[in-house]
């Protein structure tokens, strides 16, 4: 008794200095929205006081963002405006308010935080005068907010969800890179065979095939070196657009020529930070013939597809409620269900590394060479070399820090290919998944195990000692 203020149940636990300071801007907006979730229990805002109606606009302003959607810092930056400038409107009367004086002091820590400028554009909260029906985003928060209004949503889909009634608004990631080595939207890691054309992606909205070649003679391991990507027809957005590429031919553009889908639709945050209006479907060339992005704002997919030596990579971001839009011809997805088993090279997820390094397809010439070096040799072939585990691993550690399974990879590929565009492939594979995927949390996977290095020095370990033993016996019986 006797204490004033918000009386959240645990809040005198976060008091320490030390914390406060830290986390001040977050503690002060949750006491702004805990407080205005709790009337009764709290200092309240009188009927003229409208903190409670700012704070419930900016959570649903932000409630969507994450540092992987684009634009995050922008939008971000443009709710806090609006919040702020919603506090002034309402500060005559919100005068001695607890709930008010925390959120302006929330904002503040915020905007300096995130380097917010306080003059600038601003977030709408009416969502009739912004509703893009050929912007995802847009379009599922209008559907969220006005159910009776979208009866029809998915009446482009003409299969079947594969899950709950309600729709999904979180997003998936798939990456495909090396030998090839192939990241689902479940987030396992797999290593396959899968020569010639495979299907990733094959739902109602979006198809993504690639073909892929073997790399070496005598090794099982296959690269990408063509991806077709269809973007299907979307009624009053887009007609249906083809993306192929192929190695050495990386086009800025769809089959047809065109660059772009669709009417000038919602407004985008540029590089340099200003903004202009977007079609429902683009195509951004970040790096001439080797890096290509395509946007397709309609259904909320980003498509990164790269060349880095002979072969490609690709990486998708896509919402959960699409991927999981396709029937029953359409169930052999290798993002959504991995390879098949017969096409696995890694056993279980455990990646094994060749038992025979240096790379297997040079092998047999280094045979004939006179001087061969067990440590990091030039091959004939100018972008391959020969490389031992420990010159693999070396080289991987100079791109890749963390010896998570990227790094696995990259050495599995150097020792496999000798190609050490490989290991600038894993770690272009790896920036991709950080830049494109939604759970930070889930970003790092590491061997469950570490046999597979482990493993191959055991091996030479008891080559080594079989030859010791040889000798000792061959000099025995001498």
């Amino acid at each position: 008794m006797g204490r004033a203020g918000c009386c959240c149940r645990g809040a005198e636990r976060l008091a320490s200095p030390s914390v406060v300071r830290r986390f001040r801007p977050v503690l002060l907006l949750i006491i702004a929205v805990c407080c205005g979730a709790h009337i009764g229990q709290c200092q309240v805002a009188t009927p003229q006081c409208h903190i409670q109606k700012c704070t419930t606009d900016f959570v649903s302003l932000t409630s969507h963002l994450t540092s992987a959607v684009d634009g995050f810092y922008t939008e971000f930056c443009k709710a806090l405006r609006s919040y702020s400038a919603c506090t002034q409107r309402t500060a005559k009367s919100c005068r001695g308010n607890l709930v008010f004086h925390s959120a302006v002091l929330g904002i503040s820590d915020l905007m300096s935080q995130r380097n917010c400028s306080r003059d600038g554009p601003t977030s709408s909260t009416d969502p009739e005068i912004h509703y893009e029906p050929c912007n995802y985003h847009s379009r599922t928060q209008h559907a969220h907010t006005h159910p009776h209004m979208h009866a029809h949503a998915h009446s482009h889909s003409h299969g079947h969800s594969h899950g709950h009634a309600h729709p999904r608004l979180g997003y998936l990631f798939c990456g495909l890179f090396g030998d090839p080595h192939l990241r689902t939207f479940k987030d396992s890691f797999q290593t396959c065979k899968v020569e010639g054309a495979w299907p990733l992606i094959d739902n109602n909205y979006l198809s993504v095939q690639v073909t892929n070649v073997p790399v070496v003679p005598g090794s099982s391991a296959t690269a990408t070196n063509k991806i077709t990507i269809i973007f299907k027809p979307y009624e009053g957005c887009t007609d249906q657009r083809v993306y192929q590429a192929v190695t050495d031919n990386l086009p800025a553009a769809f089959d047809d020529g065109t660059v772009s889908s669709g009417d000038p639709i919602h407004t985008s945050a540029g590089a340099d930070g200003g903004a202009g209006k977007v079609r429902a479907l683009w195509i951004s060339e970040r790096s001439p013939g080797r890096h290509v992005e395509l946007h397709a704002g309609y259904i909320g997919v980003t498509v990164i597809v790269r060349q880095l030596g002979r072969y490609l990579t690709l990486a998708v971001r896509i919402p959960e409620e699409l991927a999981q839009a396709y029937d029953a011809t359409q169930d052999l997805q290798l993002c959504l269900n991995g390879c098949p088993t017969g096409e696995r090279i890694d056993q279980g997820g455990h990646l094994l590394l060749p038992l025979s390094p240096p790379a297997l397809g040079l092998q047999l010439q280094q045979l004939h060479r006179p001087s061969f070096s067990s440590q990091t040799q030039v091959s004939p072939y100018s972008d391959t070399q020969v490389f031992d585990v420990e010159g693999a691993r070396e080289r991987c550690r100079e791109q890749l820090e963390a010896q998570d399974i990227y790094f696995h990879s990259c050495v599995f590929d150097l020792l496999t290919t000798g190609d050490a565009n490989f290991t600038v492939a894993a770690y272009s594979a790896q920036k991709d998944m950080e830049s494109l995927h939604p759970h930070r949390d889930r970003w790092r996977i590491y061997p469950r195990i570490s046999s597979s290095f482990t493993l191959h020095a055991d091996a030479h370990n008891i080559k080594r000692l079989a030859l010791l033993l040889l000798c000792c016996l061959s000099t025995a019986l001498i």
